[in-house]
């Protein structure tokens, strides 16, 4: 990779970062369609591997960026780039959401009695769960293999139906999957 690349990197995480309208999740489809399908930066498992991981790990949602970084840099020169790709990769995607959250959390505080912020507000909301949808199913149909495993569809019917109850807490749905897996119940 060379300098044109590292700045369409980050140009294109600055404006992916303008529109990551409820959290950078909502972009996992673009990211992938990005990174992995447009630019050959990552593989398809390098791309699961640090969605997953990210999300596993205690911390920030946006951690996934970081490790998408991290993987590009080192299939780019290994630990000599990898650092200061997945910094480069962090800074590109806060830098325009944490500054624009800023002034407009201000603002909207000031105003949140306006017609057009609850009308805002609402219209959000089919928009973020539609973004997350379409991650999930990306990160869910990636592996062509398992599409026909009933046992993989069980499980995550049933997850989804727990995560939606909300009386379970994710990490031990985390937990359980990571333990069928490593048994080889399901791949």
């Amino acid at each position: 990779m060379n300098w044109a690349d590292w700045l369409d990197l980050v140009k294109h995480l600055l404006a992916y970062s303008v529109a990551s309208i409820g959290g950078p999740l909502g972009l996992v489809s673009e990211l992938h369609r990005y990174l992995v399908t447009q630019e050959h930066w990552l593989t398809d498992s390098q791309f699961n591997a640090s969605v997953v991981l990210a999300q596993a790990a205690p911390g920030p949602n946006v951690l996934f960026v970081a490790l998408l970084g991290w993987n590009i840099g080192m299939n780019a020169g290994g630990y000599l780039y990898a650092p200061g790709v997945a910094l480069l990769s962090l800074v590109g995607i806060l830098l325009p959401s944490c500054s624009m959250m800023f002034f407009a959390t201000k603002w909207i505080s000031r105003n949140q009695d306006l017609r057009a912020v609850k009308a805002f507000k609402q219209g959000m909301s089919p928009t973020v769960i539609a973004m997350l949808i379409a991650s999930g199913w990306l990160l869910a149909t990636a592996n062509a293999s398992t599409l026909g495993d009933w046992r993989l569809w069980v499980t995550t019917g049933v997850a989804a139906v727990l995560v939606i109850d909300g009386r379970v807490n994710m990490f031990w749905l985390l937990a359980i999957g990571g333990g069928l897996g490593a048994l080889g119940i399901i791949s």
